[in-house]
């Protein structure tokens, strides 16, 4: 096991987490089977009690599992100079396969564990509690992937060697590799950039017209357009916006721009992407909500603000992408 104050921090967050959520989950169960707003007996009176204890467990779980999609990122970047051949973290995912499964169910687990806390603000704040089943599903849902994600992690640290022999990311993420990373990094750039920014000022129009129509169509849309702008963005930084960062026109690791010697820009990168695209479809989940007479005035309230957000944070995941192109001297021939 690698001790770095990551990994460590990591793994006493999983247990943490992990027995937290097994917890929660098991009292959420018998609040399904027995929650009854209108009844006014001692057993939903107990009930109500501990609603409030799961939501306050919970909305600390779904925060750390929301940071700790960074944290690992941040981890594996760090822990790079341990293994021979790797220049950043993806020589550390390649260290031991297990990683690359943590990674994408820690993406999973950021969107639905954002989605827990959008939801749960919406509950609580109705009188009558209306979303109560539907979060506590979700949450019965969300348990088995944390506790995947936690035995994944485990497995994955426990199971590095410093004298492991690594791949660099410059092996996995070129035009010549055999791989799905070798296939995206040689998608043509001229077409990616069209892609690219006709797809993102699609989805800032529907954003535009979601916010001052009001329509339950275009909110729906937004939904839609802000996960597969998330696809069509994670292509865009391995097929060229990385390019530009390295001024390498073979270089397409979509790490290597957590570094300090890029500014460590990675971060606003990706954290304005998860951000604009999570607020973008949870105010298109949220339009269902809208039929619930106690929520409809939040709903609305909120959708407005989560659309806001959302145009903010594509806006700026664009002028990142876009500032190297515009103001570095580098140029690609297309």
């Amino acid at each position: 096991m690698i001790l770095h104050p990551g990994a460590i921090a990591l793994f006493i967050g999983e247990a943490l987490v992990i027995a937290l959520s097994l917890y929660a989950s098991s009292l959420g169960i018998g609040l399904l089977r027995h929650w009854d707003i209108n009844s006014s007996s001692e057993g939903q009176l107990r009930l109500e009690r501990r609603t409030y204890l799961i939501s306050t467990l919970m909305s600390y779980v779904m925060l750390y599992e929301v940071l700790s999609t960074f944290l690992y990122i941040y981890t594996l970047d760090a822990i790079h100079l341990v293994f021979v051949g790797a220049m950043c973290a993806t020589g550390s995912l390649n260290a031991n396969d297990v990683g690359w499964y943590v990674l994408y169910l820690k993406i999973v687990l950021f969107f639905l564990s954002a989605s827990w806390i959008a939801i749960n603000h919406l509950d609580n704040r109705a009188e009558d509690y209306p979303l109560i089943r539907a979060k506590y599903r979700l949450l019965l849902l969300i348990t088995p992937v944390i506790v995947l994600d936690g035995v994944l992690l485990m497995r994955y640290f426990i199971g590095l060697r410093p004298d492991i022999i690594t791949s660099c990311c410059g092996s996995l993420f070129s035009d010549e590799g055999k791989k799905v990373a070798g296939d995206i990094s040689a998608l043509p750039i001229k077409t990616m950039m069209k892609v690219f920014y006709a797809s993102a000022a699609f989805l800032l129009s529907l954003i535009a017209l979601a916010i001052t129509l009001k329509s339950a169509v275009f909110r729906y849309l937004t939904a839609v357009g802000s996960f597969i702008f998330f696809f069509i963005a994670v292509l865009s930084i391995v097929s060229f916006v990385s390019i530009y960062f390295y001024e390498l026109p073979t270089h397409h690791c979509p790490f290597d721009i957590l570094q300090q010697a890029y500014g460590y820009v990675g971060y606003p990168l990706y954290g304005s992407l998860f951000a604009g695209v999570f607020f973008g479809v949870i105010s298109g989940v949220a339009q269902s909500f809208k039929r619930i007479p106690s929520l409809t005035t939040t709903v609305e309230a909120a959708q407005r603000v989560w659309l806001v957000l959302a145009a903010i944070g594509i806006s700026v995941f664009v002028a990142i992408c876009t500032w190297p192109i515009v103001f570095s001297s580098f140029r690609v021939d297309m």
